[in-house]
């Protein structure tokens, strides 16, 4: 893809990953995908927030609040998004497993139903759990919500150009190393 790329994410997911909470995301592929499935379009993208499936009760408790205040920021202003954060892609690794999905548990804020879930849904594509370096925009970009923003799909071509925006690590360099290796020990078993 050429341009400004961003991946569809749930909001409360890109809260906890700009506050250095989270820097794991799960993939399996929006329904509106092209292929069918889930593939890593670029090694580096925005975070583009969505509100969309994302509810309350599918998040842990400690999130709880947050989808509540994604949601009410988002009914406030649904003609416009605002987009905080960019990601690199340290790792994309494949689960199979639920025995696998349960030992990520404490590297997510997803629920252990919904994250089964999400793996079982076409049961015959690998779940991905891309390892995210986050970076917050210093200034956050607001964007109009275009209808084709919508949908379920990863993969969004911006209209907008959001090149050259100062950034800075939501984590430390060691501290993200730290975690990342954390998370693939999980995967190793």
């Amino acid at each position: 893809m050429d341009g400004t790329i961003a991946l569809r994410e749930w909001a409360v997911a890109v809260r906890a990953m700009e506050e250095g909470r989270q820097i794991v995301a799960l993939r399996k592929g929006g329904i509106a995908e092209e292929t069918k499935e889930f593939r890593l379009e670029s090694p580096s993208f925005y975070l583009f927030p969505s509100f969309e499936h994302q509810r309350p009760e599918l998040v842990k408790p400690d999130f709880r609040d947050v989808v509540t205040q994604t949601r009410l920021q988002w009914e406030s202003h649904p003609d416009r998004v605002t987009i905080s954060s960019f990601a690199e892609v340290a790792c994309d690794l494949e689960v199979n497993d639920s025995e696998t999905l349960g030992r990520l548990d404490p590297f997510h804020i997803w629920t252990e139903d919904y994250a089964e879930e999400r793996l079982r849904w076409k049961r015959t594509k690998p779940l991905h759990v891309l390892l995210l370096r986050v970076f917050k925009l210093e200034e956050p970009v607001v964007v109009p919500m275009r209808e084709r923003y919508g949908g379920c799909k990863s993969w969004l071509q911006l209209e907008e150009a959001l090149r050259n925006v100062e950034k800075k690590p939501a984590l430390t360099d060691d501290d993200f190393r730290t975690r990342v290796e954390a998370v693939k020990r999980a995967v190793e078993g």
